[in-house]
């Protein structure tokens, strides 16, 4: 395959955002971007000055379609990795062993694609978000 793949963030599952926001820029961690998501979960990008990481925190309320119980051990969310092929790595993934999930379409404001998620999970059911540009 051609198309590059890095890694862009770690994605975690968090069961207090506020308290989570605190606690993370405690650590010299900013807020760089956030958002909501059509379920009603919210996400925010977090990352430090100077350094290239980002750390996504995801909160899925009760009711939305991906909340669950808390296990210990259970907050990694997703890995975010950057390509300019998502649906050809997604399918590489499946092919792998993995298990595609969903597939989003971001929009931008006057409702045009702006990009392209698509979610596998890896075969212990680790989420892989595979990031890329809007369809030619």
């Amino acid at each position: 395959m051609r198309a590059s793949l890095r890694l862009y963030y770690v994605g975690i599952e968090v069961r207090d955002l506020r308290r989570s926001l605190r606690f993370y820029g405690g650590l010299g961690f900013r807020v760089d971007r956030r958002g909501t998501m059509e379920h009603g979960g919210e996400w925010v990008h977090l990352v430090r000055p100077h350094h290239q990481g980002m750390l996504e925190l995801n909160h899925y309320p009760k009711g939305s379609r991906f909340h669950r119980a808390y296990r210990p051990g259970s907050e990694l969310d997703h890995l975010g990795l950057v390509t300019e092929d998502p649906e050809g790595w997604a399918k590489k993934a499946v092919a792998l062993g993995g298990k595609r999930v969903v597939r989003i379409d971001e929009k931008d404001a006057a409702g045009r694609v702006a990009g392209i998620l698509v979610y596998v999970t890896d075969p212990d059911g680790i989420w892989l978000e595979f990031i890329g540009p809007p369809p030619k």
